[in-house]
């Protein structure tokens, strides 16, 4: 058994190649072999977000502070709040963020697969997040 202590795991900000604004990451655990479960506590400031991505396994969500919204590629914007939980499926392109206004937090489950856990894309431009801010108003 192994216990990560709160407050011990390294906090850094998200690579700006991969996100857009001040985002925190911070890893709380990769599990160990043979199961391949991975996750993290990640914060967005008012605005930031992710660009594009997928996950080859998937990936859950759970928000624990803040207002934000996740869309995947062809649907709707969604605006989340504290307690909702959003199961993203294998290979499905989406992003997710912080409102305008507000920060969001969420913890990020996902598995890996060969290695890999995500599968970075273009980024959301600031004319995409604004329109997306606009259709949830």
């Amino acid at each position: 058994m192994d216990i990560e202590r709160n407050g011990t795991q390294a906090v850094g900000l998200g690579d700006q190649g991969h996100f857009t604004g001040t985002v925190r990451v911070e890893s709380l655990f990769q599990a160990h072999a043979p199961a391949r479960t991975v996750g993290a506590r990640v914060t967005f400031d008012a605005g930031a977000r992710t660009a594009w991505h997928s996950h080859p396994l998937g990936q859950i969500l759970i928000v624990t502070a803040g207002t934000g919204f996740v869309q995947a590629e062809g649907g709707p914007v969604e605006e989340i709040h504290i307690g909702d939980v959003i199961w993203t499926a294998p290979g499905e392109k989406h992003w997710h963020g912080a409102s305008a206004k507000a920060a969001m937090t969420h913890l990020a489950i996902m598995e890996q697969h060969e290695g890999m856990t995500v599968r970075w894309m273009d980024p959301v431009s600031d004319e995409e997040y604004a329109r997306a801010t606009r259709q949830t108003a």
